[in-house]
């Protein structure tokens, strides 16, 4: 046996803790983890890192190779579409050898930018995050005047992001910054800025404050404050402008309050006041009020109300609630609105053209797409009164493009599509959609995709992803980065399990709370139906999620840990009990109405049955990669390190077990996309040396 082998980790020998309730006593031996300051903690985190780049080290050839595959599929030097908005074409670019994205615009009419328009940076990724190992730009919003910049950025990866305002006529910042905030939204004045902060402990965004651009910070007015710790706050504008919308939503109840855009001093009105599972969005035409409600059916249905009289008593239907089709968005324009609905699992693009000034509206078309398995939605629409509509699609084999409707002629057209240089052919690959069977009888979609060349019945390596939490439809996307499994062989699966939205609310509603359980057997499932059905190797199997996936990772290794050779787990939730019964971290008290809320013994006895860290026990566990991020707000880095550090002392067999710790970024790991494809080849080298492929 190697010194590899037999490693263990510098464990500081500290006295566990333990917390009773509900008659129930949990210990914790590895709590001291929790002290991010202490030098045990880096040192142990440390320990890890050296023991991940060890086992790894024989494959470093590997993951350069890796990497520069998965590069030359990415044409680093390129610009995305234009969009429209005001007198301005805006759109981003980037440069090869350039971590990050370059925000410009240029001056142009309707059809767009001007031929002799000269270039403007708005903001360059690149120049900003000089002298920071994490970068990112979160919320941006441009006055209506075209001249003033509000953005906010992160350095941390803590997403805990400060704002700054910027004048695009002379190029220069103005003075001082707020910490903390969320979103942005200028009203029609070009000179009133609202924005949210979240509160320091329990990070969310709790506050919206009113700030006249160019005074101190210091004299900003608060306008609202949500007491309730459920409930965080949003600002932006309706499509037409004309109101500034705050939105307060937890995840099962929303309420949102309107101010006209050109009255910034004045008070806010609430369209509809919040009550417990009640959640709806609002946006405006002609005076009129389009409410997207789930009042009366969890999968939503479409009214519209007056906007001197937006209560539910003047609540006139448009579109009726529908048990199989989840009405997903509301794209609303002058003379249409776009009905994004999800049935069977897919996205679909409905067409309704208004006949007159009113709401009155007739179903007008649809768009199709062809592919038994994609991701469809609205692109950038900033234009309101225009009978042109953008959307966004793409799938397993097809790569990301922008297509434009026209409404007049009912007729599509391809504006861009990402290019994957480096030899891709699209017709080498095909998708299709299976079903698995749960084991109480449901079935559960699964989307797969593989290189038709290499298909060889019940031999491939089979990879599988997950999620299934917070009601997330699995998006269907191209990956360029994924053309270094397939060309191997992998038959790549993406799990629809319950918990996600991705056959509407009622199949969140199926898989959380006091349900849960279903997500991970609805896994497990889907996994034995590949096997079964020859899509894969039964010995060669590798799954995959991240955060509430990562708890997923735990909880069906758990269950079934002979059903899978290697595990990839980022970010992920595994402590679940802790870190419920802590009120105190960010995020836990809106929690409770995914999770349930464990100071309830109902609630607190069947989280426990399923806690990935509360229920490893000594045995044979797959080989596990196990990667977190020192400054992650959502998940905090103790949890997957806790994990690690307890499965090495419970585990009897010699498969590799790995915590790798980015100290330098948060929930989504590494910011600069250069540094997101070495991370990536390094998961790939793992889980090709794990199934036998090298």
């Amino acid at each position: 046996m190697t010194q590899i082998e037999t490693y263990q980790p510098p464990v500081a020998r500290k006295e566990p803790t333990q917390t009773s309730l509900h008659g129930v006593t949990l210990t914790d031996d590895y709590a001291w983890l929790r002290d991010r300051e202490h030098p045990d903690v880096t040192a142990y985190l440390e320990a890890e890192n050296a023991y991940a780049a060890a086992v790894m080290a024989p494959l470093e050839e590997l993951r350069e190779h890796l990497y520069e595959e998965m590069l030359s599929h990415v044409k680093q030097t390129d610009v995305s579409v234009p969009y429209r908005d005001g007198h301005w074409w805006y759109y981003t670019r980037t440069e090869e050898g350039q971590q990050y994205a370059i925000l410009c615009r240029k001056r142009g009419k309707f059809s767009g930018p001007a031929e002799d328009a000269d270039e403007e940076v708005i903001l360059d990724g690149n120049a900003l995050a000089q002298g920071h190992a994490f970068f990112a730009i979160g919320a941006t919003d441009i006055s209506d005047d075209g001249r003033w910049l509000a953005y906010t950025v992160d350095t941390t990866g803590f997403r805990q992001y400060s704002l700054h305002v910027k004048d695009l006529e002379t190029g220069e910042t103005l003075p001082g910054e707020v910490e903390r905030v969320g979103s942005v939204v200028w009203a029609a004045d070009s000179f009133t800025l609202f924005y949210t902060v979240e509160d320091e402990e329990q990070k969310r965004q709790f506050q919206l404050w009113r700030h006249m651009r160019g005074t101190p910070y210091a004299a900003d007015v608060l306008v609202y404050q949500d007491d309730d710790e459920r409930f965080n706050l949003a600002a932006g504008r309706t499509r037409d402008g004309k109101f500034v919308v705050m939105d307060s939503s937890s995840h099962t109840t929303s309420e949102s309050r309107v101010l006209p855009a050109n009255e910034p001093e004045g008070e806010f009105t609430v369209i509809s006041p919040r009550q417990e599972e009640h959640e709806y969005s609002i946006d405006h035409r002609n005076d009129l009020w389009f409410i997207r409600t789930n009042d009366k059916g969890r999968n939503f249905r479409l009214v519209t109300a007056p906007v001197a009289t937006p209560d539910r008593e003047h609540w006139v239907e448009r579109i009726a609630h529908r048990d199989d089709v989840m009405l997903e968005e509301v794209d609303l324009f002058s003379s249409f609105f776009i009905a994004c609905d999800r049935e069977n699992g897919l996205p679909r693009l409905r067409l309704w053209q208004f006949s007159g000034d009113g709401a009155e509206a007739t179903q007008a078309g649809e768009i199709a797409f062809p592919e038994p398995a994609y991701s469809a939605y609205p692109h950038i629409n900033r234009v309101f009164d225009t009978t042109a509509f953008r959307y966004a699609y793409q799938s397993l084999v097809t790569p990301s493009s922008v297509y434009e409707y026209d409404l007049k002629t009912s007729e599509s057209t391809l504006l861009k599509q990402v290019e994957i240089p480096g030899g891709f052919d699209r017709m080498l690959y095909a998708s299709e959609r299976v079903e698995a069977t749960a084991e109480d009888g449901v079935k559960v979609p699964v989307s797969l995709v593989y290189r038709m060349d290499m298909r060889q019945a019940g031999k491939n390596p089979l990879y599988v992803y997950g999620y299934g939490s917070y009601g997330y439809s699995l998006p269907l996307g191209f990956s360029g980065n994924r053309l270094s499994l397939l060309d191997r062989g992998f038959v790549l699966a993406y799990a629809h399990i319950r918990g996600g939205g991705d056959l509407g609310k009622p199949w969140h509603d199926a898989g959380k709370m006091l349900v849960k359980r279903n997500t991970f057997t609805d896994f497990i499932a889907a996994v034995e139906y590949l096997t079964a059905a020859a899509f894969g190797d039964p010995k060669r199997v590798a799954i995959e999620g991240g955060s509430a996936g990562g708890l997923l990772m735990g909880a069906v290794v758990n269950l079934r840990p002979d059903l899978f050779r290697a595990v990839v787990s980022h970010v992920p939730f595994v402590d679940v009990m802790n870190t419920m019964l802590d009120a105190s971290l960010p995020l836990t008290v809106p929690e409770y109405e995914e999770w349930g809320n464990p100071n309830e013994e109902t609630y607190f006895q069947y989280m426990l049955s399923y806690s990935p860290y509360d229920n490893l026990r000594a045995g044979s566990y797959p080989s596990m990669l196990v990667k977190t991020s020192l400054h992650d707000s959502q998940v905090m880095y103790w949890e997957p390190a806790k994990y690690v550090a307890k499965l090495r002392m419970l585990k009897v067999d010699h498969n590799p077990l790995l915590l790798v710790t980015n100290m330098k970024a948060g929930h989504g790991g590494a910011s600069g996309r250069y540094d997101y494809l070495k991370e990536i080849a390094f998961d790939y080298a793992f889980l090709l040396r794990e199934l036998g492929i090298v």
